[in-house]
Protein backbone atom coordinates (compact mmCIF):
# COMPACT_ATOMS: atom_id res chain seq x y z
CA UNK A 1 0.00 0.00 0.00
CA UNK A 2 2.04 2.68 -0.98
CA UNK A 3 -0.17 5.43 -0.01
CA UNK A 4 0.29 4.23 3.32
CA UNK A 5 3.90 4.90 3.95
CA UNK A 6 5.56 8.24 5.92
CA UNK A 7 5.98 11.13 4.67
CA UNK A 8 8.16 13.57 4.75
CA UNK A 9 9.03 15.95 8.05
CA UNK A 10 7.05 19.22 8.65
CA UNK A 11 7.30 21.49 11.58
CA UNK A 12 3.97 22.26 13.96
CA UNK A 13 5.83 25.15 16.06
CA UNK A 14 2.53 25.27 18.35
CA UNK A 15 2.36 21.64 19.18
CA UNK A 16 3.53 19.94 22.53
CA UNK A 17 5.25 17.69 20.74
CA UNK A 18 9.10 17.21 20.39
CA UNK A 19 9.03 14.34 18.23
CA UNK A 20 8.75 15.36 14.57
CA UNK A 21 5.14 15.45 12.90
CA UNK A 22 4.35 14.19 9.88
CA UNK A 23 2.01 16.11 7.16
CA UNK A 24 -0.21 13.48 7.55
CA UNK A 25 -1.30 15.79 10.97
CA UNK A 26 -0.84 19.28 10.22
CA UNK A 27 -2.54 18.88 6.77
CA UNK A 28 -5.29 16.89 7.94
CA UNK A 29 -5.65 19.29 11.13
CA UNK A 30 -5.77 23.09 12.20
CA UNK A 31 -6.08 23.81 15.96
CA UNK A 32 -9.52 25.49 15.74
CA UNK A 33 -9.54 29.45 16.64
CA UNK A 34 -13.16 30.72 16.60
CA UNK A 35 -15.01 30.60 19.86
CA UNK A 36 -17.19 27.69 21.20
CA UNK A 37 -20.44 29.48 21.62
CA UNK A 38 -22.11 28.36 25.17
CA UNK A 39 -25.18 25.62 24.33
CA UNK A 40 -28.76 26.91 24.46
CA UNK A 41 -31.57 25.22 25.59
CA UNK A 42 -34.06 24.86 22.64
CA UNK A 43 -37.37 23.10 21.64
CA UNK A 44 -39.26 20.74 23.40
CA UNK A 45 -38.04 17.22 24.50
CA UNK A 46 -40.01 14.70 25.64
CA UNK A 47 -39.39 12.87 29.45
CA UNK A 48 -39.42 9.57 28.98
CA UNK A 49 -41.30 7.57 32.61
CA UNK A 50 -38.13 5.70 33.51
CA UNK A 51 -36.47 9.24 34.10
CA UNK A 52 -39.71 10.42 35.84
CA UNK A 53 -39.50 8.06 38.49
CA UNK A 54 -35.56 8.45 39.26
CA UNK A 55 -35.70 12.09 40.82
CA UNK A 56 -33.80 12.19 44.01
CA UNK A 57 -36.67 14.12 45.69
CA UNK A 58 -39.91 12.11 45.92
CA UNK A 59 -42.93 13.88 44.42
CA UNK A 60 -41.01 15.85 41.79
CA UNK A 61 -43.03 17.11 38.87
CA UNK A 62 -41.71 17.65 36.21
CA UNK A 63 -42.41 21.54 34.64
CA UNK A 64 -40.72 21.17 31.06
CA UNK A 65 -38.05 20.14 29.19
CA UNK A 66 -35.72 21.75 26.69
CA UNK A 67 -32.49 20.58 24.12
CA UNK A 68 -29.35 21.58 25.68
CA UNK A 69 -26.20 21.01 23.72
CA UNK A 70 -24.98 18.34 21.78
CA UNK A 71 -23.74 14.50 21.85
CA UNK A 72 -22.46 12.40 19.40
CA UNK A 73 -23.98 9.48 20.65
CA UNK A 74 -27.29 10.52 21.96
CA UNK A 75 -29.25 13.46 23.13
CA UNK A 76 -28.87 15.89 25.68
CA UNK A 77 -31.27 18.03 28.01
CA UNK A 78 -32.10 20.93 30.46
CA UNK A 79 -35.38 19.67 32.51
CA UNK A 80 -36.82 21.95 34.68
CA UNK A 81 -39.28 20.72 37.88
CA UNK A 82 -40.77 21.65 40.76
CA UNK A 83 -39.93 20.06 43.71
CA UNK A 84 -42.37 19.10 47.02
CA UNK A 85 -41.67 22.83 48.70
CA UNK A 86 -42.80 24.41 45.49
CA UNK A 87 -39.21 25.25 44.49
CA UNK A 88 -38.45 25.22 41.03
CA UNK A 89 -34.99 23.15 40.02
CA UNK A 90 -32.45 21.87 36.82
CA UNK A 91 -31.56 18.72 36.25
CA UNK A 92 -29.39 17.78 33.18
CA UNK A 93 -30.79 14.68 30.80
CA UNK A 94 -28.32 12.78 28.86
CA UNK A 95 -30.46 10.05 26.82
CA UNK A 96 -27.73 7.37 25.06
CA UNK A 97 -27.81 3.99 23.28
CA UNK A 98 -24.33 2.87 24.64
CA UNK A 99 -25.07 2.08 28.33
CA UNK A 100 -24.01 4.94 30.56
CA UNK A 101 -23.61 3.48 33.78
CA UNK A 102 -19.96 3.68 33.48
CA UNK A 103 -20.03 7.51 33.05
CA UNK A 104 -22.34 7.47 36.66
CA UNK A 105 -19.78 5.74 38.30
CA UNK A 106 -16.62 8.16 36.65
CA UNK A 107 -18.84 10.84 37.80
CA UNK A 108 -19.22 9.47 41.52
CA UNK A 109 -15.36 8.83 41.83
CA UNK A 110 -14.08 12.49 40.84
CA UNK A 111 -16.85 13.59 42.53
CA UNK A 112 -15.56 12.03 46.05
CA UNK A 113 -12.46 13.79 45.29
CA UNK A 114 -13.53 17.13 44.24
CA UNK A 115 -17.31 17.51 43.81
CA UNK A 116 -16.73 21.18 42.45
CA UNK A 117 -15.18 19.33 39.26
CA UNK A 118 -17.46 17.64 38.16
CA UNK A 119 -21.65 18.09 38.07
CA UNK A 120 -23.16 15.71 41.11
CA UNK A 121 -24.41 12.56 39.77
CA UNK A 122 -28.19 11.32 40.57
CA UNK A 123 -29.67 8.39 38.75
CA UNK A 124 -28.76 5.79 35.67
CA UNK A 125 -31.01 3.41 34.07
CA UNK A 126 -33.06 2.35 30.95
CA UNK A 127 -35.82 3.98 28.92
CA UNK A 128 -39.24 2.12 29.32
CA UNK A 129 -38.99 1.69 25.48
CA UNK A 130 -37.42 -1.88 24.33
CA UNK A 131 -36.69 -1.30 20.58
CA UNK A 132 -33.93 0.49 20.63
CA UNK A 133 -32.34 0.13 23.92
CA UNK A 134 -32.03 3.68 25.28
CA UNK A 135 -30.35 4.65 28.88
CA UNK A 136 -30.45 8.07 30.82
CA UNK A 137 -28.20 9.49 32.67
CA UNK A 138 -29.47 12.25 35.33
CA UNK A 139 -27.08 14.86 37.33
CA UNK A 140 -26.77 18.38 38.53
CA UNK A 141 -27.69 21.32 35.75
CA UNK A 142 -24.64 23.67 35.22
CA UNK A 143 -24.82 26.36 32.39
CA UNK A 144 -21.90 25.77 30.02
CA UNK A 145 -19.87 29.11 29.90
CA UNK A 146 -16.07 29.43 28.28
CA UNK A 147 -15.30 26.39 26.86
CA UNK A 148 -12.48 24.96 27.20
CA UNK A 149 -11.92 26.29 30.54
CA UNK A 150 -8.69 28.63 30.89
CA UNK A 151 -5.17 26.68 31.29
CA UNK A 152 -4.83 27.68 34.83
CA UNK A 153 -8.24 26.69 36.46
CA UNK A 154 -8.34 23.46 33.88
CA UNK A 155 -4.61 22.03 34.85
CA UNK A 156 -5.51 23.16 38.68
CA UNK A 157 -8.67 21.02 38.88
CA UNK A 158 -7.07 17.75 36.69
CA UNK A 159 -4.05 17.95 38.91
CA UNK A 160 -5.97 18.15 42.11
CA UNK A 161 -8.06 14.78 41.15
CA UNK A 162 -4.63 13.30 40.02
CA UNK A 163 -2.95 14.06 42.84
CA UNK A 164 -5.78 13.24 45.60
CA UNK A 165 -7.45 10.51 44.41
CA UNK A 166 -6.92 6.87 46.03
CA UNK A 167 -7.16 3.66 44.02
CA UNK A 168 -9.98 1.44 46.39
CA UNK A 169 -7.32 -1.59 45.68
CA UNK A 170 -4.13 0.25 45.35
CA UNK A 171 -3.78 -0.98 41.70
CA UNK A 172 -4.60 0.20 38.12
CA UNK A 173 -7.94 -0.38 36.37
CA UNK A 174 -11.78 0.41 37.90
CA UNK A 175 -14.33 -1.66 38.93
CA UNK A 176 -16.43 -1.84 35.94
CA UNK A 177 -15.95 -1.17 31.49
CA UNK A 178 -16.59 2.78 31.39
CA UNK A 179 -17.20 3.89 28.12
CA UNK A 180 -15.09 6.08 25.71
CA UNK A 181 -17.95 7.35 22.96
CA UNK A 182 -18.94 3.59 21.74
CA UNK A 183 -15.75 1.94 22.96
CA UNK A 184 -16.25 0.01 26.29
CA UNK A 185 -12.70 0.41 27.65
CA UNK A 186 -10.88 -2.93 28.89
CA UNK A 187 -10.28 -1.40 32.05
CA UNK A 188 -12.67 -3.25 34.00
CA UNK A 189 -9.49 -5.10 36.29
CA UNK A 190 -7.17 -4.78 38.94
CA UNK A 191 -3.26 -4.49 38.05
CA UNK A 192 -0.23 -3.95 39.66
CA UNK A 193 1.46 -2.91 36.98
CA UNK A 194 0.38 -0.18 34.68
CA UNK A 195 2.04 -1.52 31.85
CA UNK A 196 -0.34 -4.30 32.14
CA UNK A 197 -3.32 -2.74 32.07
CA UNK A 198 -2.53 -0.05 29.29
CA UNK A 199 -1.53 -2.44 27.16
CA UNK A 200 -4.78 -4.53 27.42
CA UNK A 201 -6.32 -1.53 26.99
CA UNK A 202 -4.95 -0.50 23.67
CA UNK A 203 -4.90 -3.87 22.11
CA UNK A 204 -8.23 -3.77 22.69
CA UNK A 205 -8.82 -0.38 20.84
CA UNK A 206 -6.28 -2.09 17.87
CA UNK A 207 -8.57 -5.10 17.43
CA UNK A 208 -12.00 -3.13 17.21
CA UNK A 209 -10.02 -1.00 14.67
CA UNK A 210 -8.13 -4.02 12.51
CA UNK A 211 -11.59 -5.04 11.19
CA UNK A 212 -12.59 -1.89 10.16
CA UNK A 213 -9.13 -0.29 8.44
CA UNK A 214 -7.89 -4.15 6.75
CA UNK A 215 -4.69 -2.45 6.41
CA UNK A 216 -1.59 -4.85 6.39
CA UNK A 217 1.22 -2.67 7.40
CA UNK A 218 -0.89 -0.73 10.39
CA UNK A 219 -1.55 -4.31 12.02
CA UNK A 220 2.55 -4.53 11.93
CA UNK A 221 2.64 -1.59 13.58
CA UNK A 222 0.03 -2.46 16.08
CA UNK A 223 1.88 -5.68 16.79
CA UNK A 224 5.10 -3.82 17.51
CA UNK A 225 3.83 -0.77 19.38
CA UNK A 226 2.23 -3.49 21.77
CA UNK A 227 4.93 -6.13 22.09
CA UNK A 228 8.22 -3.74 22.15
CA UNK A 229 6.55 0.23 22.98
CA UNK A 230 4.58 0.14 25.49
CA UNK A 231 7.24 -1.99 27.67
CA UNK A 232 10.06 -0.03 26.21
CA UNK A 233 8.06 2.85 27.46
CA UNK A 234 6.02 2.03 30.31
CA UNK A 235 8.05 -1.03 32.18
CA UNK A 236 10.53 1.65 33.34
CA UNK A 237 7.95 4.01 35.30
CA UNK A 238 7.86 1.35 38.13
CA UNK A 239 11.46 -0.25 37.72
CA UNK A 240 14.77 0.60 39.33
CA UNK A 241 13.11 2.13 42.95
CA UNK A 242 10.66 4.11 40.49
CA UNK A 243 6.93 3.45 42.14
CA UNK A 244 4.03 5.21 39.92
CA UNK A 245 0.66 5.91 41.88
CA UNK A 246 -2.96 5.37 40.20
CA UNK A 247 -4.27 8.23 39.70
CA UNK A 248 -8.29 8.72 38.99
CA UNK A 249 -8.42 9.88 35.38
CA UNK A 250 -10.91 11.92 33.53
CA UNK A 251 -10.57 9.56 30.46
CA UNK A 252 -11.68 11.97 27.52
CA UNK A 253 -10.25 15.59 28.67
CA UNK A 254 -10.78 17.94 25.21
CA UNK A 255 -12.70 20.79 23.80
CA UNK A 256 -14.46 20.84 20.77
CA UNK A 257 -18.34 20.12 22.00
CA UNK A 258 -15.82 18.66 24.74
CA UNK A 259 -15.86 17.98 27.68
CA UNK A 260 -14.23 20.93 29.63
CA UNK A 261 -15.33 24.71 30.19
CA UNK A 262 -16.27 26.97 33.26
CA UNK A 263 -19.36 27.03 35.18
CA UNK A 264 -21.61 30.39 34.31
CA UNK A 265 -22.45 30.87 37.55
CA UNK A 266 -19.20 30.32 39.78
CA UNK A 267 -16.75 30.97 36.80
CA UNK A 268 -14.42 27.57 38.28
CA UNK A 269 -13.48 25.41 35.53
CA UNK A 270 -15.41 21.73 35.72
CA UNK A 271 -15.30 18.36 33.57
CA UNK A 272 -18.14 15.71 32.15
CA UNK A 273 -18.54 12.91 29.79
CA UNK A 274 -16.27 10.96 31.90
CA UNK A 275 -14.85 7.52 31.08
CA UNK A 276 -12.63 6.91 34.12
CA UNK A 277 -10.34 4.19 35.67
CA UNK A 278 -7.00 4.69 37.89
CA UNK A 279 -4.00 4.78 35.67
CA UNK A 280 -1.41 6.79 35.24
CA UNK A 281 -1.86 10.67 35.54
CA UNK A 282 0.18 11.33 31.83
CA UNK A 283 -2.81 9.48 30.18
CA UNK A 284 -5.29 12.21 30.22
CA UNK A 285 -3.10 14.49 28.53
CA UNK A 286 -2.21 12.32 25.69
CA UNK A 287 -5.57 13.51 24.38
CA UNK A 288 -4.35 17.10 24.14
CA UNK A 289 -1.60 16.57 21.51
CA UNK A 290 -3.82 16.70 18.42
CA UNK A 291 -3.87 20.29 16.56
CA UNK A 292 -7.51 19.62 16.51
CA UNK A 293 -7.67 20.26 20.19
CA UNK A 294 -7.44 23.64 21.55
CA UNK A 295 -6.04 21.81 24.67
CA UNK A 296 -2.66 21.39 22.21
CA UNK A 297 -1.79 24.90 22.85
CA UNK A 298 1.24 24.34 25.22
CA UNK A 299 0.06 26.40 27.96
CA UNK A 300 -2.14 23.74 29.00
CA UNK A 301 0.41 21.30 29.14
CA UNK A 302 3.07 23.80 30.92
CA UNK A 303 0.22 24.69 33.49
CA UNK A 304 -0.83 21.22 33.94
CA UNK A 305 2.97 20.52 34.63
CA UNK A 306 3.75 23.15 36.87
CA UNK A 307 1.13 21.20 39.39
CA UNK A 308 1.58 17.79 38.43
CA UNK A 309 5.89 16.73 37.97
CA UNK A 310 6.95 14.98 35.44
CA UNK A 311 7.28 11.17 35.95
CA UNK A 312 10.39 9.64 35.69
CA UNK A 313 12.16 8.65 33.42
CA UNK A 314 11.58 12.15 32.56
CA UNK A 315 13.08 12.27 28.91
CA UNK A 316 10.28 9.72 27.92
CA UNK A 317 7.51 11.83 28.63
CA UNK A 318 7.32 13.28 24.91
CA UNK A 319 7.04 9.45 23.46
CA UNK A 320 4.72 8.70 26.63
CA UNK A 321 2.39 11.12 25.61
CA UNK A 322 2.59 9.87 21.34
CA UNK A 323 1.65 6.68 23.10
CA UNK A 324 -0.99 7.94 25.15
CA UNK A 325 -2.59 9.80 22.23
CA UNK A 326 -3.46 6.58 19.94
CA UNK A 327 -6.11 5.19 22.05
CA UNK A 328 -7.56 8.75 21.76
CA UNK A 329 -6.99 9.23 17.32
CA UNK A 330 -7.71 4.87 16.91
CA UNK A 331 -11.31 5.80 18.19
CA UNK A 332 -11.70 9.02 16.55
CA UNK A 333 -10.42 6.86 13.66
CA UNK A 334 -13.30 4.34 14.07
CA UNK A 335 -16.12 6.19 14.62
CA UNK A 336 -15.79 10.04 13.89
CA UNK A 337 -17.83 10.44 10.68
CA UNK A 338 -15.17 12.02 8.60
CA UNK A 339 -12.34 11.17 10.46
CA UNK A 340 -9.23 12.13 8.71
CA UNK A 341 -7.00 10.42 11.47
CA UNK A 342 -6.26 6.77 9.71
CA UNK A 343 -3.15 8.21 8.26
CA UNK A 344 -2.01 10.29 11.62
CA UNK A 345 -2.49 6.80 13.56
CA UNK A 346 -0.22 4.73 11.67
CA UNK A 347 2.76 7.56 10.79
CA UNK A 348 2.29 7.94 14.66
CA UNK A 349 2.46 3.91 15.34
CA UNK A 350 5.62 4.41 13.01
CA UNK A 351 7.31 6.67 14.55
CA UNK A 352 7.91 5.11 17.86
CA UNK A 353 8.87 1.66 16.31
CA UNK A 354 11.41 3.68 14.44
CA UNK A 355 12.48 5.26 18.27
CA UNK A 356 12.72 1.70 19.64
CA UNK A 357 12.87 -1.27 16.96
CA UNK A 358 13.37 0.16 13.84
CA UNK A 359 15.26 -3.48 12.81
CA UNK A 360 12.32 -5.38 14.16
CA UNK A 361 9.87 -2.98 12.13
CA UNK A 362 11.98 -3.20 8.76
CA UNK A 363 11.85 -6.70 9.43
CA UNK A 364 8.02 -7.38 9.74
CA UNK A 365 7.07 -4.79 6.76
CA UNK A 366 9.21 -6.99 4.61
CA UNK A 367 7.83 -10.33 5.97
CA UNK A 368 4.47 -8.87 4.57
CA UNK A 369 5.77 -8.46 1.11
CA UNK A 370 6.06 -4.70 1.86
CA UNK A 371 8.05 -3.16 -1.55
CA UNK A 372 11.57 -2.42 -0.76
CA UNK A 373 11.40 1.23 -1.22
CA UNK A 374 8.10 1.55 0.86
CA UNK A 375 10.79 -0.30 3.61
CA UNK A 376 13.61 2.14 2.82
CA UNK A 377 10.97 5.07 3.37
CA UNK A 378 9.98 4.13 7.04
CA UNK A 379 13.02 3.33 8.13
CA UNK A 380 15.13 6.15 6.38
CA UNK A 381 16.47 9.00 8.21
CA UNK A 382 16.62 7.59 11.86
CA UNK A 383 19.54 9.46 13.10
CA UNK A 384 18.37 12.42 11.09
CA UNK A 385 14.97 12.12 12.99
CA UNK A 386 16.97 12.02 16.04
CA UNK A 387 18.58 15.17 15.69
CA UNK A 388 15.82 16.93 14.44
CA UNK A 389 13.80 15.63 17.55
CA UNK A 390 16.95 17.24 19.64
CA UNK A 391 17.05 20.07 17.87
CA UNK A 392 13.37 20.96 18.42
CA UNK A 393 14.11 20.32 22.35
CA UNK A 394 16.37 22.77 22.40
CA UNK A 395 14.18 25.44 20.40
CA UNK A 396 10.69 24.28 22.71
CA UNK A 397 13.54 25.08 25.59
CA UNK A 398 14.13 28.54 24.55
CA UNK A 399 10.71 29.44 22.97
CA UNK A 400 9.38 28.04 26.66
CA UNK A 401 11.55 29.70 28.16
CA UNK A 402 10.60 32.99 26.34
CA UNK A 403 7.03 32.41 27.35
CA UNK A 404 8.13 31.79 30.89
CA UNK A 405 9.84 35.69 30.68
CA UNK A 406 7.01 36.61 29.47
CA UNK A 407 4.73 35.40 31.90
CA UNK A 408 7.17 36.60 34.85
CA UNK A 409 7.54 40.31 33.10
CA UNK A 410 3.68 40.59 32.98
CA UNK A 411 3.37 38.79 36.71
CA UNK A 412 5.91 41.64 38.02
CA UNK A 413 3.47 44.18 35.88
CA UNK A 414 0.62 42.60 37.77
CA UNK A 415 2.49 43.05 41.23
CA UNK A 416 3.54 46.68 40.51
CA UNK A 417 -0.16 47.76 39.66
CA UNK A 418 -0.93 45.73 42.57
CA UNK A 419 1.19 47.48 44.35
CA UNK A 420 0.37 51.03 42.84
CA UNK A 421 -2.95 50.33 43.65
CA UNK A 422 -2.25 49.59 47.44
CA UNK A 423 -0.59 52.44 47.70
CA UNK A 424 -3.49 54.63 45.79
CA UNK A 425 -5.66 52.59 48.47
CA UNK A 426 -3.18 53.51 51.21
CA UNK A 427 -2.58 56.76 50.79
CA UNK A 428 -6.86 57.44 50.25
CA UNK A 429 -7.68 55.61 53.13
CA UNK A 430 -4.46 58.28 55.24
CA UNK A 431 -6.19 61.15 53.42
CA UNK A 432 -10.18 59.67 54.70
CA UNK A 433 -8.21 59.42 57.91
CA UNK A 434 -6.94 62.62 58.34
CA UNK A 435 -10.29 64.27 56.85
CA UNK A 436 -12.14 62.55 59.55
CA UNK A 437 -9.61 63.51 62.20
CA UNK A 438 -9.70 66.95 61.28
CA UNK A 439 -13.76 66.79 61.03
CA UNK A 440 -13.63 64.95 64.96
CA UNK A 441 -11.32 67.46 65.86
CA UNK A 442 -13.70 70.28 64.24
CA UNK A 443 -16.35 68.74 66.17
CA UNK A 444 -14.84 68.77 69.35
CA UNK A 445 -13.78 72.30 68.65
CA UNK A 446 -17.81 73.05 68.25
CA UNK A 447 -18.49 70.87 71.47
CA UNK A 448 -15.60 72.63 73.51
CA UNK A 449 -17.29 76.22 71.85
CA UNK A 450 -20.52 75.62 72.69
CA UNK A 451 -19.83 74.28 76.70
CA UNK A 452 -18.14 77.53 77.06
CA UNK A 453 -20.99 79.65 75.30
CA UNK A 454 -23.33 77.29 77.94
CA UNK A 455 -21.52 78.10 80.94
CA UNK A 456 -21.00 81.36 80.01
CA UNK A 457 -25.12 81.98 79.96
CA UNK A 458 -25.71 79.96 82.97
CA UNK A 459 -23.02 82.10 84.47
CA UNK A 460 -25.15 85.09 83.01
CA UNK A 461 -28.44 83.66 84.75
CA UNK A 462 -26.43 83.14 87.73
CA UNK A 463 -25.63 87.21 88.15
CA UNK A 464 -29.29 87.65 87.33
CA UNK A 465 -30.85 85.68 89.79
CA UNK A 466 -28.65 87.49 92.50
CA UNK A 467 -29.76 91.01 91.26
Amino acid sequence: MASTMIMSGKDVTDSISQIKIYEAQPDTEQTPSEPILPPQPSGNYDVDESVRAAFPVPGTKIVYAQNYGMSLWGKTAKVIVELPSGEEKNYFLKVTSPRNDGEFESLKAIQAVSPSFVPEPYAWGKYTQEHPETYFLLAEFRDVGKQPASPVKLAAGLANVHRESVSPTGKFGFHMATCHAKIAQAVDTWEDSWCALYTGHLRHVMNLAKPILQWPELDVVCKLTLEKVVPRLLLPLQSEGRTLKPCLVHGDCWDVRGNTALDQRTGNAFVFDVCSFYGHNEYDTGNWRAPRHRLSNRTYIREYKSRFPVSPPEDDWDARNLLYSLTFNIGNTIYIPGSSQRQVVYDDMTTLCKMFCANDLKRELKSIGSMDSQIEQVTAGMDADEDDRKERVKENEKEEKKEEEKEEEEKEEEEEEKEEEEKEKEEEKKEKEEKEKKEEEKEKEKEKEKKKKEKKEKEKEKKKEKK
